[in-house]
């Protein structure tokens, strides 16, 4: 099943956006591209900016509570190249992997690198979740009842509950378990938590920003308050693992979604190919990051081999 799982997911993608390209016709996908314009990329560029700013920053302060040495500057570049690998390989996670362990790797402790990563994004997560919570019940999407029951959430915490006991009789699993929450804990400080709630919350913003531009790119005139119970719920429904690059769930969501809200199904379509082609866009600078650390790579090797090679120059210099 882990073998199969990634091709699964590929097809599952490409089925999602056939079956809405077959519902609504290619004219939304070639009208997201066209819609594109100087403006636009503009605007993903500087936009992206500001949100791989604010995301790095959270890093940053993660890492360092829990004992990590970490500056902006190596936080920026690498989650810029962590961008960028998301948005190209289909997993979507392949690039904060890499920057988790590449982190643990410099810092000595790929344990405590991994977790660091893996609350940055979990943090994020959170505040999305609980700021999406608070705009849906405040102004629900029309098509979408929000079903906050006690027996919805008891079953949510029941399930973890499970989980959790399950994997702590596992030893390998229970030793992941305690290391994490430890450092969870140690997060658990008036000096690290606001700081990243706040960043996170930025973040999120920034994101709202972003799928308004790609609405107005599309031709959609809905006002903001039309639009924020759809993108909250959009940007959720990005985090399921199934997708191209992002493209997939996302696009059939926004396609139901701005057709329940009266906005036209086929704007709604159009909507998430602009946005899934303007955060590649703003991810691009990434491509630079993995240039400019080839180019370091191959330096630095040749300055080794260089340096190991001097020895036997200097004895054949001697030898004559």
């Amino acid at each position: 099943m882990k073998k199969f799982w990634p091709w699964l997911r590929l097809v599952l993608a490409v089925a999602i956006l056939v079956a809405v390209g077959l519902r609504l016709g290619t004219g939304a996908f070639v009208d997201g591209l066209r819609a594109i314009d100087a403006f636009s990329v503009a605007a993903a560029l500087a936009i992206g900016f500001v949100t791989t700013l604010l995301s790095a920053g959270r890093w940053v302060l993660v890492a360092r509570r829990l004992g990590l040495s970490l500056t902006m500057r190596t936080a920026v570049s690498d989650y810029y190249r962590a961008l960028l690998v998301n948005a190209v390989l289909p997993a979507g996670v392949l690039g904060d992997v890499h920057r988790a362990v590449n982190h643990g790797r410099e810092s000595g402790d790929v344990g405590r690198g991994v977790r660091a990563v893996f609350f940055e994004r979990f943090a994020g997560q959170v505040v999305l979740i609980g700021i999406g919570l608070g705009v849906l019940l405040l102004h629900p999407a029309p098509g979408f009842d929000l079903d906050l029951s006690g027996t919805t959430v008891g079953l949510v915490l029941a399930g973890l509950a499970v989980a959790a006991v399950a994997g702590w009789h596992i030893k390998p699993v229970r030793r992941v378990l305690v290391n994490t929450l430890a450092d969870g804990i140690r997060l658990l400080s008036f000096k690290t938590w606001p700081a990243v709630i706040a960043l996170s919350a930025a973040t999120v913003a920034g994101y709202v920003a972003m799928f308004v531009v790609a609405a107005r790119a599309a031709g959609s005139t809905a006002t903001i308050t039309q639009l924020a119970p759809v993108v909250v719920l959009a940007l959720l429904i990005m985090a399921i693992p199934v997708n191209i690059g992002g493209f997939g769930p996302r696009e059939a969501f926004l396609a139901v979604a701005f057709g329940a809200a009266g906005l036209g199904a086929q704007h709604g379509f159009t909507t998430g190919i602009v946005y899934g082609v303007l955060a590649l866009i703003a991810a691009l600078p990434g491509a630079v990051v993995l240039f400019l650390s080839r180019r370091t790579k191959v330096e630095k090797a040749e300055v080794v081999a260089e340096g190991l090679g001097q020895p036997r120059e200097q004895e054949l210099a001697l030898a004559r």
